[in-house]
């Protein structure tokens, strides 16, 4: 028996314009027929059926969709008494489905309405005005301290163009401010770390210096002056405090020297502003306010930096290297680190307080190397200390001879005759500042200068002493 699709050549397509001769349609089903077909090849019979019958009934015609329901339907429901009611009023909703969706019975129209103009359907545009003041402010200090901040790239790493187009910016690219209008360029240690881990020589290049200069400043400056990178060469580093100098050989008119504030005064609370190049983009603003005082800074370095400025100020990488600033535009950090699981800034943010980098990147400058003041014993490690039950101070451990601390009269920790171990002296306090471990009088020690006199106070066995002492260079 010769097989009815769908799509059957014996009954001839109709147009749309002409209704088609509804004998034929009628007997398109038979008994026989719907005895032999399934019921799913019988839903898409009809469907082919009703395709036919009758033209599209436009959603505004109800003649149209009326004759529709009354004659069509009613041709179908003749050619369906054998089938079951379920197969009737499936067959039934698939037809209406096809026919009755508005994407068939809605003609397309053009989009737009030409009754109106352009000038009708445009609203009014009206001026920002004039800032509000502390918006003023904020644009004014970002206008002022931008041309002191640098974008520094580590010779060793170069910027890649992914599949995308965009950029990525290696970790050994960051920030940088401008020292003096001599060309000293002050960063952090671990933007140039992976040129630093080969030991360069003082002088050696070791990154690219971007200086950004303003308008008024290009009108002046000669043609073959116009370019903006330039060679950093090493002046000094200390991987301790994560700090860095280098320096271009800039004309004096790009340099913009940074004016450098006090952090001892800080509140936590008060505004401040940090500028950087995150992800290698120059110059950009973040503004928070400072969130936290003397916090220990795990550097990249692998150090721990103490005294740090916490802020809300978004800091990502990029940014190390570049300034903190309080509401004057003083600086008053060197942005660093940032505590974050994900590896962008997560509000946390930390930097070095300008205290610290007034003391250390002038010695930087003139040594290539930071000079600390110390006593120049050696102490027990905190673990050590603590297996010897010292739960406080800083236990000594050697005291080299003729130094100042063995003049001073400070013992070591030494064994008896039995072969016991007899402790030294435990350094418990300097100048009335409470030490509580090793790593504590370090940092307390870093505040004084080499030839100041302090007072130890130390724990002897049962006793209490205080010994005046004058701090060495440490070695």
């Amino acid at each position: 028996m010769q097989e009815i699709i769908a799509c059957n050549p014996t009954i001839p397509l109709q147009s749309h314009h002409r209704r088609p001769n509804r004998n034929a349609a009628a007997t398109f089903f038979t008994s026989r027929h719907l005895h032999l077909l399934g019921r799913r090849k019988l839903c898409f019979d009809v469907v082919s059926l009703l395709d036919t019958l009758s033209p599209i009934p436009r959603a505004d015609d109800k003649d149209s969709i009326t004759s529709f329901c009354t004659e069509d339907f009613g041709l179908l429901r003749e050619n369906f008494l054998m089938t079951t009611r379920r197969m009737f009023f499936t067959s039934l909703l698939m037809c209406s489905c096809c026919y009755l969706l508005p994407s068939r019975c809605i003609p397309a129209y053009a989009l737009g309405d030409p009754s109106v103009t352009v000038e009708q359907v445009t609203p009014p545009v009206f001026p920002s005005g004039p800032l509000f003041p502390i918006e003023e402010r904020i644009v004014q200090l970002f206008e002022k301290n931008t041309y002191s901040v640098v974008n520094i790239f580590d010779v060793t790493l170069r910027p890649q163009l992914n599949i995308t187009g965009a950029v990525e910016v290696p970790e050994g690219n960051g920030s940088g401010v401008v020292w003096d209008d001599q060309g000293h360029i002050v960063t952090n240690y671990h933007v140039i770390g992976n040129s630093l881990s080969r030991n360069p020589s003082r002088g050696q290049v070791v990154a690219r210096v971007n200086i950004v200069a303003s308008e008024g400043v290009l009108k002046f400056i000669l043609i073959w002056f116009l370019q903006k990178n330039f060679e950093g060469k090493l002046i000094g580093a200390d991987r301790t405090k994560d700090l860095a100098v280098l320096k271009v050989e800039a004309p004096e008119e790009l340099l913009r020297p940074i004016k450098v504030g006090l952090s001892s005064f800080l509140k936590v609370g008060q505004q401040c502003l940090a500028i950087g190049n995150p992800f290698g983009f120059d110059h950009t603003l973040t503004v928070g306010v400072i969130s936290g005082l003397n916090r220990d800074i795990n550097s990249q370095t692998g150090v721990t930096v103490g005294g740090g400025i916490q802020t809300d100020a978004a800091i990502n990488p990029g940014n190390s290297g570049g300034p903190l600033l309080d509401s004057k535009g003083n600086l008053i950090g060197i942005n660093t680190a940032i505590f974050t699981q994900t590896g962008t800034s997560a509000g946390v943010g930390f930097a070095i307080p300008s205290s610290t980098v007034v003391k250390i990147v002038p010695q930087l400058i003139q040594f290539g190397k930071a000079v600390r003041a110390a006593l120049n014993v050696e102490f027990a490690l905190d673990p050590i200390a603590n297996q010897l039950n010292v739960r406080n101070g800083a236990l000594i451990l050697q005291v080299p001879r003729n130094s100042l601390a063995a003049k001073a009269g400070l013992l070591p920790t030494t064994r008896g005759f039995a072969g016991n171990i007899v402790l030294g002296d435990v350094i418990v306090a300097v100048d009335g500042k409470p030490v509580r471990s090793r790593s504590e009088l370090s940092k307390i020690l870093d505040e004084y200068n080499i030839g100041e006199k302090v007072i130890l106070k130390i724990q002897r066995g049962v006793e209490n002493l205080e010994v005046p002492i004058v701090l060495e260079e440490r070695e």
